[in-house]
């Protein structure tokens, strides 16, 4: 288990240092996605399944309307890949800074504290992220309708930005 972890933080670390130095879009969301659904993949490897879930949802959702924005912005018919040069020296230099900065902290690491939650006590009825879940839904509820009225908001901001001279999706009848 612990060597799938290390390959979820190495996988996820590898995809931030992809999004960060990529200046094409296209490329920059689908990084985005791979970082989403690596970082839910870890979630769920240390016990939160169902938060995992709930985040690989909301991730594909707002990164639908990233990809439709970028889409529609980035009019290159030859974009900048992770292979071409300067992409590649900007991922060098950021990939020799994530590890500079992690054999720093490297130290304060320990591999028996990666332990899932289910797995820190004996048995019990409920899964470990369930006390999660109610809260979220108990205390939680209004910032989930807050935050369903942005990502609506988001879509009608992308819609407006990505019509340009014709009329488009939001006009008036």
């Amino acid at each position: 288990m612990t060597l799938a972890m290390w390959l979820g933080l190495f996988l996820l670390v590898l995809g931030l240092v992809a999004v960060a130095s990529n200046p094409s879009p296209y490329f920059a969301a689908l990084g985005l996605v791979m970082v989403a659904g690596v970082g839910c993949g870890v979630l769920a490897g240390h016990g939160g399944s169902f938060l995992s879930l709930v985040l690989f949802l909301i991730y594909l959702g707002g990164m639908l309307v990233v990809f439709a924005y970028s889409a529609a912005l980035a009019a290159e018919p030859y974009p900048e890949t992770w292979g071409s040069r300067p992409v590649l020296g900007s991922m060098l230099i950021l990939g020799s800074i994530v590890a500079g900065a992690s054999t720093f902290f490297l130290e304060g690491w320990f591999q028996a504290s990666w332990v899932g939650a289910d797995e820190v006590g004996g048995f019990f009825v409920a899964r470990g992220d369930m006390g999660g879940v109610a809260s979220m839904y108990a205390s939680g509820g209004g910032l989930l309708v807050i935050g369903a009225g942005v990502l609506l908001l988001t879509l009608f901001v992308v819609l407006e930005l990505t019509r340009g001279l014709s009329r488009g999706a939001l006009r008036a009848v």
